[in-house]
């Protein structure tokens, strides 16, 4: 297996206890403050929207309250790294930039004088306090054990990404944590007009897709790798992320899992594929680790499915990235379309 994805999924079985897919940490780069990283991302953030008076906002801990809107942010996890991007700005600190920069869309570019503070699950915070951060965003999944001394180094924001079951879905909890970064930085009109944009999108993209025959499609979505030499899948569920895009321009998820997968999806391998082999696939494989063209070539499951026989197969983008925020869900719209209309 290719190591950037094989160190992706090891941590990510330990954090969720299967093989993001919450929080991975493959590298941790030495973490040193960069005096023009963060004056580049104070003069970028300076234009914040002025506040009148505190702002207090709602996390997974309950409220936190900002005297202003924040300009110097240090975030601790990749999807609210990306959303402050979205939002027109850079933060002072970030957590494992080396692979943000392989993982995360391209299309939420992290700017080269922003300051490494360690890996997303061990993040130094002797190098975050010393960059005298206004706010710091931290993972519930990874920051727990830290959560107090993140405190008493600047105001911190604590979110989950994975609902309970009955309790929303992850596209839910993604725009609503959004928004809430949003009012943190003084951005919230920004915010709105990304996430109006996103709506615009959508509609755009159902428009293509019914030109090209493809409306209502029905797909099983895979992130798909191999892991000890066996071709592995993620099939993704109807609460995750990436499926919760697609509903949103009209496809239609056709795996079901027999229980609920909290961090939208389900660890399989080709022979969980015969129950849907009837509908569409959908997948995104490294280059350099594409389990269809090596392991599963050969493979009788796989070469007797019907949509592997119908050529009904699509693959996306190797930068796909499902775990993401708004510009995420914009990208895995884009690619999809592409794979399916041309």
């Amino acid at each position: 297996m290719h190591k950037r994805l094989l160190s992706l999924v090891l941590v990510i079985a330990v954090i969720l206890v299967v093989a993001g897919c919450g929080s991975n940490n493959t590298k941790s780069p030495a973490a040193n403050e960069s005096a023009t990283g963060n004056a580049t991302a104070t003069a970028t953030n300076a234009g914040s929207e002025a506040a009148s008076g505190p702002i207090v906002l709602k996390d997974a801990k309950g409220e936190v309250k900002l005297d202003k809107p924040a300009q110097k942010v240090v975030v601790l996890e990749w999807t609210f790294t990306e959303d402050i991007i979205a939002l027109g700005m850079q933060p002072v600190g970030n957590a494992d930039n080396e692979n943000y920069k392989v993982w995360v869309t391209g299309e939420a570019p992290l700017d080269a004088g922003v300051t490494d503070v360690g890996t997303r699950g061990e993040p130094n915070l002797e190098t975050i306090a010393a960059l005298k951060p206004d706010l710091i965003i931290a993972n519930t999944d990874s920051h727990e054990a830290i959560y107090e001394q993140l405190k008493g180094i600047a105001p911190t924001l604590i979110f989950g990404l994975y609902p309970p079951e009955g309790q929303g879905d992850q596209y839910t909890m993604m725009e609503d944590i959004f928004k809430t970064i949003a009012a943190a930085v003084g951005k919230t009109a920004e915010g709105d007009k990304v996430l109006a944009d996103l709506d615009a999108h959508y509609a755009d993209a159902k428009t293509k897709l019914a030109a090209a025959g493809k409306e209502g499609l029905n797909y099983v979505l895979t992130q798909a790798y191999s892991y000890q030499n066996a071709a592995t899948m993620r099939l993704f569920t109807d609460n995750s992320l990436a499926v919760q895009t697609l509903d949103r321009i009209g496809l239609k998820n056709d795996w079901k899992p027999e229980a609920f997968e909290a961090y939208g999806f389900s660890t399989s391998t080709v022979e969980a594929l015969p129950a849907v082999q009837d509908t569409n696939l959908i997948y995104i494989v490294q280059k350099d680790d594409d389990i269809f063209s090596n392991e599963l070539k050969d493979n009788s499951v796989w070469k007797g499915l019907t949509f592997v026989k119908e050529k009904r197969t699509f693959g996306l983008g190797s930068a796909t990235w499902v775990f993401g925020g708004p510009v995420s869900s914009k990208v895995i719209v884009d690619e999809v379309v592409n794979s399916l209309t041309k």
